[in-house]
């Protein structure tokens, strides 16, 4: 078994560790934080896809991933409306535009999110 997927989960670790930071002391901004949930969380599901001998497609797209592990991993879908609504951070956080502020609160619920399924996927490798 390839072990690709430990550096994928490294990575999102790290994204991770620098949101916790970010949000504990609150210098920067909290959309920085909510992109950086985003991509963990993207980083764990590919570490997990990589895991099961999945073929990466490059998508940043959280719901996609969740449905190519779904037929491994069922019980993925319980994350289904948190990740479309961390999908948003992909592009709304990085990019100037119409978007709305996002805020301290948003991004602590962004961090407790990844954490989540953080948990979730290393309890599946």
């Amino acid at each position: 078994m390839s072990t690709e997927y430990i550096s994928w989960v490294k990575k999102g670790d790290e994204d991770l560790s620098s949101l916790e930071a970010l949000l504990r002391r609150r210098e920067g901004s909290p959309s920085t934080g909510c992109f950086l949930a985003q991509q963990a969380i993207e980083k764990f599901l590919k570490g997990l896809c990589v895991s099961i001998g999945l073929e990466l497609e490059k998508t940043h797209d959280l719901a996609k991933l969740a449905d190519s592990l779904a037929k491994s991993y069922p019980e993925i879908e319980v994350f289904y409306k948190e990740l479309v609504v961390l999908n948003r951070y992909y592009i709304e956080t990085r990019y100037p535009g119409d978007y709305p502020e996002f805020s301290w609160e948003e991004c602590k619920r962004a961090f407790e999110i990844a954490n989540k399924i953080k948990e979730f996927v290393k309890n599946s490798l």
